[in-house]
Order: structure tokens, then sequence, then C-alpha cells
């Protein structure tokens, strides 16, 4: 996976913003263990998101 690549997966599972230097939480699904994003804003508001490898949601 080239940089560039990597870059454009730092998008925000939530809302889909870039939080390349941004405070966002990176973490494991709980069922599947890819790796998911999430901007501090969509953290704050408890705002659902779902893992684009196995569909798990959480709060």
């Amino acid at each position: 996976m080239s940089q560039a690549d990597n870059s454009e997966t730092r998008q925000c599972v939530s809302c889909g913003i870039n939080i390349a230097g941004t405070n966002a939480a990176r973490f494991k699904c709980p069922d599947c263990g890819h790796l998911i994003f999430r901007c501090s804003t969509c953290r704050k508001q408890s705002n659902l998101y779902e893992c684009p490898d196995c569909g798990f949601t959480g709060p």
C-alpha cells in the first residue's frame, strides 16, 4: 500500500471527513479487527458507525 493509499483510508467511518492531523480515535472493530477511524466530533456526539468489513455497528 502506498502512502497516498494509506491517507485515503484515514477517514472518519461515521461522517467521512479526512482525519489526518485531527484528534481522531483509531481502534479495531470488536468483531473482525478491521482498523476504524472516528473523528472527535462523531465520538462526542456518539454517532453510530458501521465497520466497512463486517457490518458491525456501534455508538
